[in-house]
């Protein structure tokens, strides 16, 4: 008898449904995060954008930083690392599950689609912390599809995401805001980014890019500034004469006065710069 072959990898297209369909089990890798999988359902995501399993667990006081370490220490070839959590006392079976699932999906929106270039798939790797509570590829992708429908209700203040997080003070605004939203505002200190503040507070980065969303909505979080443009030079500011009169050479000199309708001296020097830049290519 010939050695079992292992299923050959999926094709490009629709990776995840086909891994479903297909009941793979293996890690599926993209370029934001990778999902882990049994017999075609999800187990287990891990992503780069979203706070994992263990920051949650810390940041709620539930498992001890050490603890987590021990986990993945014990976990063993079996992948029984969630086990080991359960059977230290730190939490319940229960209070695994929804903080399990909770991370999962957050770690899955923001590693959700699947670009099929940069995507790969390899049978049989397992996570060390072992199945918890698998969700089926479809209704993964249901729940991102409904939460990405609430980020895009608010899509008119999508320029607060990726920027650091100014709260209004003093706040301005009537809106009711959360126990959730109030952390946020408290704990924003115009250096970090909504990504960085879900991590800070060991919370969902996705409800937390909802909440800053809607805080800009209701007036309690500064839009970041657009970059203001520099002024363009004056066509022929930097000759000496008009090149008609047969100077095929230009000769450099400060922009006229009233090109540079600023006060701010390094701005200045910057337009003097970025002038003498453009006339040299």
């Amino acid at each position: 008898m010939g050695l079992p072959i292992s299923p050959p990898p999926p094709a490009p297209a629709g990776l995840l449904d086909r891994c479903a369909a297909e009941r793979f089990t293996g890690a599926l890798r993209g370029p934001h995060g990778c999902f882990y999988l049994l017999d075609g359902a999800v187990y287990c995501v891990e992503g780069t954008a979203a706070p994992g399993l263990d920051i949650r667990l810390i940041a709620a006081g539930k498992v001890p930083p050490q603890g987590w370490q021990y986990a993945v220490e014990r976990a063993g070839p079996q992948q029984q690392g969630a086990q080991y959590l359960v059977s230290e006392g730190w939490l319940t079976q229960s209070e695994l599950e929804i903080c399990h699932l909770a991370a999962l999906l957050d770690a899955a929106f923001f590693a959700l689609p699947l670009p099929p270039e940069s995507t790969s798939f390899t049978p049989g790797t397992a996570h060390w912390l072992g199945v918890v509570r698998p969700i089926s590829a479809g209704a993964l992708q249901q729940a991102t599809a409904r939460r990405r429908a609430l980020l895009d209700r608010l899509r008119p203040w999508a320029a607060v995401d990726s920027s650091p997080v100014i709260p209004v003070r003093p706040h301005t605004s009537t809106a009711p805001t959360t126990g959730r939203q109030r952390r946020l505002l408290d704990r924003a200190d115009g250096r970090h980014t909504p990504q960085e503040l879900a991590r800070l507070l060991g919370q969902s980065a996705f409800a937390t890019l909802l909440d800053i969303r809607r805080l800009a909505a209701a007036g309690l979080v500064q839009l970041p500034q657009a970059p203001t443009a520099l002024p363009r030079r004056r066509p022929g500011a930097c000759l000496d004469g008009p090149a008609a009169e047969g100077h095929p050479t230009p000769t450099w000199q400060l922009p006229v006065p009233d090109f540079l309708d600023t006060g701010d001296p390094d701005i200045a020097l910057l337009v003097r710069l970025r002038t003498a830049l453009e006339e040299n290519l």
